[in-house]
């Protein structure tokens, strides 16, 4: 079994929230390969899903974002999951918006959900790094992301999300470099190669 993990914040409140755009790729990868529906377990939500030749636990935690770990923790645990069979899905400021880039271990880059996983679990997960791009200013970071996406920005995100449902099976199957070849394509496919921060397609 692999453990896909979509980071977020609990409740509608953060629910369209640039935060929860983990959250938001899970719903799309459970939608498309007809997951059970949720429920609540492992201090969030859970779901399992074959994918592929692969059965995969796909959790969103409700711990709030920087107790993420907690939840992700007791499911490894409980189905006795390798940390290199666990793939996370979250924000990345430090890529352009519609941009994908999968890799395994690295540094936390500030991220709080990525810090509280590493703290609970150890550092060599895969990470799924959704661009949402940078405000500009360090100041600017904390109401950045807790604020909803643009509607500008709304269909990139869809069709991000919807890319990442198609490529699924090669990411529950480990081939996470075809994965996010497949994302890349689909999305200039689609004329999201060259994204402003609001999301706005090159003219």
């Amino acid at each position: 079994m692999r453990l896909f993990v979509g980071l977020g914040n609990p409740g509608t409140r953060y629910a369209g929230n640039r935060h929860n755009i983990g959250f938001m790729a899970l719903d799309a990868i459970a939608r498309r390969h007809r997951a059970a529906p949720w429920r609540r377990k492992f201090q969030g939500e859970s779901t399992e899903a074959v994918i592929g030749p692969e059965r995969v636990l796909l959790l969103k935690p409700l711990t709030f974002m920087n107790e993420s770990g907690r939840a992700v923790a007791e499911a490894q645990r409980f189905y006795k999951i390798p940390l290199e069979d666990v793939v996370v899905f979250h924000d990345e400021l430090d890529i352009a918006p519609a941009k994908l880039r999968v890799k395994k271990g690295g540094g936390n880059a500030g991220h709080n959900g990525l810090r509280s996983i590493t703290a609970q679990c150890g550092n060599e997960y895969w990470r799924a790094r959704l661009g949402i791009g940078h405000p500009g200013d360090k100041a600017l970071v904390h109401a950045y992301v807790l604020n909803d996406f643009a509607k500008a920005e709304t269909p990139w995100v869809e069709d991000l999300c919807d890319a990442m449902a198609d490529g699924a099976e090669l990411l529950a199957a480990g081939e996470d470099a075809r994965f996010q070849n497949k994302v890349h394509l689909a999305m200039a496919g689609r004329g999201w190669d060259e994204v402003k921060r609001v999301g706005e397609k090159p003219a």
